[in-house]
């Protein structure tokens, strides 16, 4: 069985969905999903788990991201970019296009911001999209996001303008857009966005969905950034049987503190299983001095 991550390069006209689908197809499994949301107007790096890989999917939705976003002056719709209605347009200054720039910087930071309309994200169980189709509007209360930086910016004829942005976790570049929009006075619009880094992941790492094969694959333990600890051959079977994990299973183990996650695996590199901390790893060194055989970590997933 094929098991691991897919870095995608999503093209610009498809959802984050019609590529889980795609990927269904290639590797012959139902057990593909994704760790973030991509627009359908939106191109750039999506992450893929398949098989095994969906059940580390929640520990990669929280990362900060890097995104290139192009946008114009002037322009408001009801979906925050360029494809949605325009519901409003209006003239802009050269006084106006002269303090884009700053305006632009001064967004760095964090700031309460209010999610598009036509969104995924959901209410009450539903995605926003779908109750925005329906005709239901609702108005979701603001969310404090950070912007962490904000460079390449570039000002163009005709109220256009591009940058590149390192933003947090749940952060709508399209709303950022709006935002700097209003704060000038005449709205904003999205009219292409690029998402350019995942976490620790790159764009220049991804291949095109037409493209994807096995060999595109990336295991299991090189997404996660976990301290890794090493079990012996007792430590392996109380893992395969869901059996907690004692100080004289443990092989060898890099730092961590209590409480934290880490990543149990064999001397072959092989994901066994992700557990949480019931010692700082100092005091771990202290029990085996000790000859204290006490439980140290406790199982959460068992990928054996």
């Amino acid at each position: 069985m094929n098991n691991g991550f897919l870095l995608v390069d999503k093209p610009e006209g498809i959802t984050s969905h019609d590529v889980v689908n795609e990927i269904r197809k290639i590797f012959s499994t139902k057990k593909v999903g994704h760790s973030g949301t991509l627009d359908p107007f939106a191109t750039g790096l999506l992450i893929i788990g398949v098989n095994k890989g969906t059940r580390l999917l929640e520990y990669l939705q929280h990362q900060d991201k890097v995104y290139h976003v192009k946008a114009k002056l002037g322009i408001i719709t009801d979906t925050f970019d360029i494809t949605g209605k325009i519901t409003e347009k209006n003239e802009f200054t050269d006084s106006e296009i002269e303090k884009l720039e700053d305006t632009i910087i001064s967004f760095i930071g964090k700031y309460k911001q209010v999610p598009p309309m036509y969104s995924a994200r959901k209410y009450k169980g539903k995605k926003l999209y779908e109750l925005a189709r329906e005709g239901k509007i609702i108005k979701m209360p603001p969310k404090e996001v950070e912007i962490y930086d904000i460079w390449n910016i570039s000002i163009k004829d005709h109220g256009e303008f591009e940058f590149t942005c390192k933003v947090s976790s749940g952060t709508y570049i399209r709303s950022l857009i709006m935002d700097i929009g209003y704060k000038i006075g005449c709205g904003a619009v999205t009219t292409e966005l690029r998402r350019l880094n995942v976490g620790k992941f790159s764009i220049d790492k991804a291949v095109e969905l037409e493209k994807i094969s096995s060999e595109n694959l990336i295991p299991l333990l090189d997404v996660l950034d976990f301290p890794k600890v090493i079990l012996n051959n007792e430590g392996i079977e109380n893992v395969k049987h869901g059996r907690q994990i004692v100080v004289d299973n443990i092989i060898k183990f890099e730092d961590f503190k209590k409480d934290t996650l880490v990543s149990l695996i064999d001397n072959k590199n092989n994901l066994l299983a992700i557990a949480k901390a019931e010692r700082n790893s100092s005091f771990i060194n202290t029990l085996i001095n000790q000859n204290r055989n006490e439980r140290v970590f406790k199982l959460k997933k068992v990928f054996i």
